[in-house]
C-alpha cells in the first residue's frame, strides 16, 4: 500500500511539472512505454527489484532500454534512483497514465477477444463506446483463445462478458442443477 502511495505522489509530481512544461502528452507516451516494457519483461522488473543491483546499474539499463525519453521523463529516473524507489517506476508510470486519462477524460475500455479485432470491427467499437459513455475511450485489445469466440468488454467497473465459453458454462450449470 505504500508504495503504491509513494506512486502516485510520484506521477502527480511528473504530471504537474509535465502541465507546466506543456510535455503532458509525450510524458504520458514516455509513460506507457515504460510500464508495458516492465510489464512484459520479467528479468527487467526482476533486475528493477533486486537489491543487490546497484542503481548506477540498474539507472544505465533503464536509460539504455528508453533511450528516446523526453529529459523530464529521464528526470524522474534520476529522482527515483536518489530516492531508492526504482523498483516502483512501473507502478508510477502506470498511476501517471491513470491520471493523465483523467485528466483529459478519456476512459480505457479493455476488450478480450479469441482473434486479433478487425480495424472496421475496432473502430465500431470505439463508436459504440464512446456513444454509451459520453467520453473518449481508448481500447486495449487483449487476446485470450480460450473465451471461444465473441467478446469480453470492461471498461471502468462494469464488464460484459458474451464469450462463448461463458455462454458453454452457462448452459452446463443449468443443466448440472436440472
Amino acid at each position: 500500500m505504500a508504495g503504491t502511495r509513494a506512486a502516485i505522489r510520484y506521477a502527480k509530481a511528473v504530471l504537474s511539472l509535465a502541465q507546466e512544461q506543456k510535455l503532458e502528452d509525450t510524458i504520458n507516451s514516455d509513460m506507457k512505454l515504460i510500464a508495458s516494457t516492465i510489464a512484459d519483461s520479467k528479468e527487467l522488473k526482476l533486475t528493477l527489484q533486486n537489491p543487490v543491483v546497484r542503481s548506477s546499474v540498474k539507472k544505465s539499463i533503464l536509460l539504455e532500454v528508453f533511450k528516446n525519453l523526453n529529459p523530464l521523463s529521464a528526470k524522474l529516473v534520476d529522482t527515483l534512483i536518489e530516492n531508492k524507489r526504482i523498483s516502483s517506476i512501473g507502478d508510477v508510470a502506470t498511476q501517471y497514465n491513470e491520471l493523465y486519462d483523467q485528466l483529459k477524460e478519456t476512459q480505457v475500455a479493455t476488450v478480450t477477444t479469441a482473434v486479433e479485432l478487425s480495424d472496421d470491427l475496432r473502430t465500431k467499437v470505439l463508436a459504440k463506446l464512446k456513444e454509451l459513455t459520453g467520453k473518449e475511450v481508448e481500447i486495449n485489445s487483449v487476446i485470450d483463445p480460450s473465451i471461444l469466440g465473441g467478446f469480453i468488454l470492461r471498461i471502468g467497473d462494469i464488464q460484459y462478458n458474451a464469450s462463448v465459453a461463458n455462454k458453454l458454462n452457462t448452459l452446463k450449470r443449468e443443466f448440472t442443477l436440472n
